[in-house]
């Protein structure tokens, strides 16, 4: 695993976070991440290998588990961990291509050091809203295509050509369920954070007046980093894109 990797994700998303959003980073990138590829990856391992029936019917197992599992759930862990990442690098897209702009044109990005313009404020809170749809979308899909969120040792199966109703057996059905139990979990946990931070940004804007500022977000305890400027380099769009291939190849990888 690379660990220079989860920093360059982290750093070039961090600097547009407001101290909510880094927080859900850290439960993202460590609670869930790390957990998937330490642990979780290597418990669904060889997962159709270890599904066995009390039969010795040729394609019966196949099919039965093909009929239980029609996605493996650790695939679909990865796919739903891809999903409600990307939104969060549509920020970094746009200061990027507003730092380009301005560089080609010798237009203004902000008004003043630390301020976040109108276009960045609706991108940050169009990737919140966004975020917490695949994270809703991706629980439900999971509660149905699995029947609920616990694995069982022992599953029933009479689809053909299993020439009667037959066992079937899953390997470590508690540890899978504890994993799952997890992921379900921290999936609720980042659900409330994206809904404090959209809560947070609208009525800070509302009350204020204005699109908030970084200076105004200051105030309050979550927040306590300024919002880089334009003035700063951040790397550019190129840095960005390296970054964002760099983590979606990465993932793709772990699901390969």
């Amino acid at each position: 695993m690379s660990w220079m990797f989860l920093r360059d994700l982290l750093s070039g998303v961090n600097k547009y976070s407001t101290g909510i959003g880094r927080i859900w980073l850290a439960v993202m990138f460590i609670l869930r991440l790390l957990v998937y590829i330490v642990a979780a990856k290597h418990v669904w391992k060889d997962e159709q290998k270890e599904f066995e029936c009390n039969t010795r019917q040729p394609g019966c197992g196949n099919v039965c588990f093909d009929y239980f599992f029609p996605v493996s759930q650790v695939r679909l862990w990865a796919l739903q961990l891809i999903m409600v990442s990307t939104p969060s690098l549509l920020v970094v897209l746009h200061v990027a291509y507003c730092e380009g702009r301005e560089k080609k044109h010798g237009k203004k990005l902000y008004d003043s050091p630390g301020t976040m313009d109108g276009g960045l404020w609706y991108t940050y809170l169009i990737s919140l809203i966004v975020k917490t749809g695949f994270e809703i979308g991706f629980l439900v899909l999971f509660y149905k295509l699995y029947r609920g969120f616990s694995v069982p040792y022992l599953m029933k199966c009479d689809l053909k050509p299993c020439p009667n109703t037959v066992d079937c057996f899953i390997s470590k059905p508690t540890e899978k369920t504890i994993f799952i139990f997890f992921l379900v979990f921290t999936s609720c946990l980042c659900i409330v954070l994206n809904f404090t931070e959209l809560s947070f940004l609208v009525l800070n804007r509302e009350l204020m007046g204005s699109i908030p500022s970084i200076t105004k977000l200051k105030t309050d305890p979550f927040s306590q980093r300024k919002l880089p400027s334009s003035t700063k380099d951040t790397g550019g769009c190129a840095g960005v894109q390296r970054i964002i291939h760099r983590s979606i190849f990465f993932l793709l990888c772990q699901i390969i």
